[in-house]
C-alpha cells in the first residue's frame, strides 16, 4: 500500500519526508527506490521531528490504535490503513486522542474514492434514489486465504479474517445508506477451508509453518438499522462460489442501483471490470442505467490518500469520518459476537 499512498499525497501537494519501520533495512529499501530522504528504525524518531505534520499507518491491524495514539499525541495527523483497529473500543480511544490533540483522523476506505463510487453519491445526494431502504454487501473469493500461518490468520493480530479484512463493501453499502444507527446484527462465521492450502490465493504473505491460523473463512450478516432501513452482507476469503465478487446493491423508494467490481482471477486486478448501474421506472417501464466513468485500476486508494491531505488543508471533505469507522467496527464486532453466542446482538 505504501506507493498508493506516497502517489496520493504527492498528487496532493505533500511532500514526503521519512518513513520507519521495525525492520530499518527494510525502510530503508522503500525510501531510497521512493525517494523518500530519510528512514529510521523505530516510530518515536520520526514522531520527534517537529517539521513531520502527518503520519500514515501501513501495519497489521493490531498496530493500528497504538501507532495512531502515538502519532496523535505528538501532535501528527493520521491515515490510518483499513481496518481502523482490530475492536470498536480501541476506535474510541483512537477519537479520544484525536480530539485532545486536535488533529484529523482518517481512515483509506479507498472504495468510496472510485470514480464509480462518487458517480452514485451524486445521485443520492441529487435525490434521484431516494431513501435507500436495504442493500447487500458483498466481496467474495472462491480461492483467497493470504497466507496460512501469518498475521492474516491470526486472530490476536488481524482481529479476524475476512470480515474484518475485506469490509470495503460493508462500509460503501454504510455510505450510501447515510451511515444509519444498527439496532440489531445477526451474524455467523464458517470455518471451513481455512487450513486447506488449495484455497490460497495468489497473493499475499507466505505460509509461516507452525503458525497460527484461528479465523474465520467466511461470514454471513444482517443488520437492521434504527430507521428501518436493512443490510446484509457475505464475505469470504474461501467459499464455494463461482468466482471473486465485489458489490453493493440496494433498492431505494425512486431507484435502485449497484457498484460492482468483477476479478478475471482472484485477487488479479488486470482483467477486472468495474460497473455502476442505476434501475428506475420510467413512463411504465423499467429502465436500466449504465453510468460511464473513467477507468481505476487502483481502486480509489490514490485518491483516498489525496483527499486526506486535501482534508487537513481545508480544500475538501473528508470522504470518512471518526464517527463512521466507530459505528462499522461495532457492526464487524457484532457480527463476531453474534456467530460466538447464536443469537442477535442489540447494538
Amino acid at each position: 500500500m505504501v506507493r498508493y499512498h506516497i502517489d496520493g499525497f504527492q498528487s496532493a501537494g505533500a511532500e514526503i519526508v521519512a518513513i520507519a519501520d521495525v525492520n530499518e533495512a527494510a525502510a530503508q529499501r522503500t525510501a531510497a527506490s521512493q525517494g523518500i530522504p530519510r528512514a529510521f528504525g523505530d516510530v518515536a524518531s520520526l514522531l520527534a521531528d517537529p517539521g513531520i505534520d502527518a503520519v500514515s499507518i501501513i501495519v497489521p491491524n493490531k498496530f493500528h490504535a497504538p501507532l495512531a495514539i502515538q502519532s496523535l499525541q505528538a501532535g501528527k495527523h493520521v491515515f490510518c490503513e483499513k481496518p481502523p483497529a482490530i475492536s470498536a473500543g480501541e476506535v474510541e480511544q483512537m477519537i479520544a486522542a484525536a480530539q485532545a490533540a486536535s488533529k484529523t483522523l482518517m481512515f483509506n476506505f479507498n472504495n468510496r474514492a472510485r470514480p464509480e463510487s462518487f458517480a452514485m453519491m451524486d445521485y443520492i445526494r441529487g435525490g434521484q434514489v431516494g431513501t435507500i431502504n436495504s442493500a447487500q454487501a458483498k466481496w467474495i473469493r472462491r480461492t483467497g486465504i493470504p497466507g496460512f500461518g501469518g498475521w492474516f490468520t491470526t486472530k490476536a493480530l488481524a482481529g479476524g479474517g475476512p470480515l474484518i479484512d475485506l469490509l470495503h463493501m460493508i462500509d460503501l453499502a454504510l455510505f450510501f445508506m447515510g451511515y444509519p444507527e444498527p439496532a440489531h446484527v445477526l451474524g455467523q462465521t464458517f470455518g471451513d477451508f481455512i487450513n486447506d492450502k488449495s484455497f490460497k490465493g495468489p497473493w499475499g504473505l507466505p505460509d509461516v509453518v507452525g503458525g497460527t491460523t484461528d479465523v474465520e473463512a467466511a461470514a454471513h450478516g444482517f443488520v437492521t438499522f434504527r430507521t428501518g432501513q436493512v443490510l446484509s452482507l457475505q464475505v469470504s476469503w474461501a467459499e464455494m462460489v463461482k468466482r471473486e465478487e465485489v458489490s453493493v446493491v440496494f433498492q431505494g423508494t425512486r431507484a435502485g442501483g449497484k457498484v460492482e467490481r468483477l476479478f478475471g482471477r482472484d485477487g488479479l486486478d488486470a482483467t477486472a471490470l468495474d460497473s455502476c448501474e442505476l434501475y428506475v421506472q420510467e413512463n411504465g417501464h423499467s429502465v436500466n442505467r449504465s453510468i460511464v466513468v473513467p477507468a481505476c485500476e487502483d481502486m480509489g486508494r490514490i485518491r483516498s490518500a489525496a483527499n486526506f491531505i486535501h482534508a487537513i488543508n481545508g480544500t475538501e471533505a473528508p470522504l470518512n469520518t471518526p464517527a463512521q469507522a466507530l459505528a462499522l467496527m461495532k457492526i464487524i464486532d457484532a457480527v463476531y459476537l453474534s456467530a460466538r453466542t447464536g443469537a442477535p446482538v442489540a447494538c
